[in-house]
C-alpha cells in the first residue's frame, strides 16, 4: 500500500465514522421523538444525509491533525457529525429557496416529503406546499441538532468556546452568502464576476473548508482563544480558502455539465435556477452579442427543456468560460499546495491535507457538451 492509499483510507475512515455517528444519532431521534409526526421526517433526513462528500468533517480532521491531535479521538467524530448536520441544514433550506428537485441524484428533502405526504384528495399543490413547510422545520431541526452533536464532543471549556464561536461565524457568513445567492443588495453596482466571487467566499470557501479546518485546530487546543499560535490560523486561511473556492468552481461545472464518469444526461436544474455563479458570470463577460442573447434568454428560465439546456451549455463552452474556470481551479489548487509546502505541520497532517486538495479539485476525464456526446466525444 502506498502512502497516498493510506491517507486516502484515513479520510475514508473519517467519513465512515461521521456516517455511523449521524446514523446512530438520527435513529435515536426517531426512537425518542415526542410525537409520531417526527419519525417520518427524521427518516427522510437519514436518507438525505447519506452519501455526501463530508468535506467539512474531512477538513476538521485535517485541522485536528495539523494542531497535533490524535486521529482516533472520539471528539473529532462528534464534531465532524455536527459540521455535517450544519451542512444538511444549509442544503435543505438552500434547496427550498432554489426550488431544486434533486440533490446528489436523489429527491431534495421538500420533494421527498411532498411525495411521502400527498395533499388532500391528491392535490399536488397542497402536497408541494406541505412538503416545503415540513422541510423548513426539518432544516430547523438540523440546526438545533448541530449544537447537540457538538455538546456530545465533551471537550474542555476553552476549546468548546472557540469551536462554538467559529460555528457562530459560519452561520452568519453562510446566511450572508445565501443573500447574495438570492440576488443580494438590489442597490449594488458591483460587476457580476466580483459578486459571484463574494458569494463563493462567504457561502462556500470559508464555511466548507477554512472554518472547519479552524474548528479542528481549536478542538486540538491549537486555536487562538485557547492560547494557540496565530501561524495555524493564518495557514487555515492560506490553504483553506483556495481549496474551498476551487471546490465550488468544480461543483458549479459539474452542476451544469454533469460528471462524464456518471451515466446519463446532466440535469437542466442548475441552469433553470439561474444562479449567479463565477462560471456563468464569466460566460456573460466573455460572450459575443449573439452568445449573450442566448445566455440571457435561457439561463434562469424555469421551463428550460433538455434541448435548450444543451444549446446553452454549448454556448457557455464556446465563450471560453469553462476553460477559464479550469485554470482558476488549478491556480487555487497550486496556491493551497504552496501554502501546505511552506507550513510547519506534521508529515501526517501534510499528507491528509494534500489528499484533501486532490479530492476537492480533481478534474473528471472531460467536460463535454451534449453535441460532442452526440458525435461520440468522450
Amino acid at each position: 500500500m502506498t502512502v497516498t492509499d493510506a491517507v486516502r483510507g484515513d479520510l475514508a475512515e473519517v467519513r465512515a465514522g461521521v456516517d455511523a455517528t449521524l446514523d446512530r444519532f438520527l435513529a435515536e431521534k426517531a426512537r425518542t421523538a415526542p410525537d409520531p409526526c417526527l419519525p417520518p421526517l427524521v427518516d427522510v433526513l437519514r436518507g438525505f444525509v447519506a452519501g455526501g462528500p463530508r468535506l467539512g468533517p474531512s477538513a476538521c480532521h485535517c485541522g485536528f491533525l495539523a494542531a497535533g491531535g490524535s486521529s482516533d479521538d472520539p471528539a473529532v467524530a462528534w464534531t465532524g457529525a455536527a459540521l455535517e448536520m450544519f451542512h444538511t441544514f444549509a442544503l435543505v433550506h438552500d434547496d427550498i429557496m432554489s426550488r431544486a428537485e434533486l440533490r446528489r441524484g436523489r429527491p431534495t428533502v421538500h420533494r421527498a416529503l411532498a411525495e411521502r405526504f400527498p395533499g388532500v384528495d391528491g392535490d399536488p399543490t397542497a402536497a408541494e406546499r406541505f412538503g416545503v413547510n415540513l422541510a423548513i422545520l426539518a432544516g430547523d431541526l438540523c440546526s438545533t441538532w448541530t449544537d447537540e452533536l457538538l455538546d456530545r464532543a465533551e471537550v474542555d471549556r476553552a476549546r468548546w468556546r472557540e469551536v462554538r464561536a467559529l460555528l457562530h461565524t459560519m452561520r452568519t457568513e453562510l446566511i450572508a452568502g445565501q443573500c447574495l445567492d438570492l440576488g443580494g443588495d438590489p442597490r449594488s453596482t458591483a460587476d457580476p464576476v466580483r459578486s459571484a466571487w463574494r458569494m463563493i467566499r462567504l457561502k462556500t470557501a470559508r464555511y466548507a473548508v477554512e472554518l472547519p479546518l479552524r474548528v479542528g485546530v481549536a478542538l486540538a487546543g491549537g486555536g487562538a482563544l485557547a492560547g494557540g499560535g496565530e501561524a495555524l490560523t493564518r495557514f487555515c486561511g492560506a490553504y483553506g480558502r483556495p481549496v474551498g473556492e476551487a471546490f465550488q468552481l468544480r461543483d458549479d461545472l459539474l452542476g451544469v455539465f454533469g460528471d462524464p464518469e456518471v451515466p446519463g444526461r446532466p440535469s437542466p436544474q442548475a441552469l433553470r435556477g439561474g444562479r449567479p455563479t463565477v462560471l456563468m458570470a464569466l460566460a456573460r463577460q466573455q460572450a459575443t452579442p449573439e452568445q449573450l442573447e442566448v445566455i440571457s434568454t435561457l439561463h434562469g428560465d424555469p421551463e428550460l427543456d433538455e434541448e435548450r439546456a444543451a444549446r446553452l451549455r454549448d454556448v457557455v463552452v464556446a465563450t471560453g468560460a469553462v476553460a477559464r474556470v479550469e485554470r482558476l481551479i488549478k491556480a487555487r489548487a497550486d496556491r493551497a499546495s504552496g501554502a501546505l509546502r511552506s507550513s510547519a505541520t506534521s508529515p501526517a497532517a501534510k499528507a491528509s491535507l494534500a489528499e484533501l486538495v486532490a479530492l476537492t479539485t480533481r478534474r473528471p476525464r472531460s467536460v463535454t457538451t451534449p453535441a460532442q456526446r452526440t458525435r461520440g466525444g468522450t
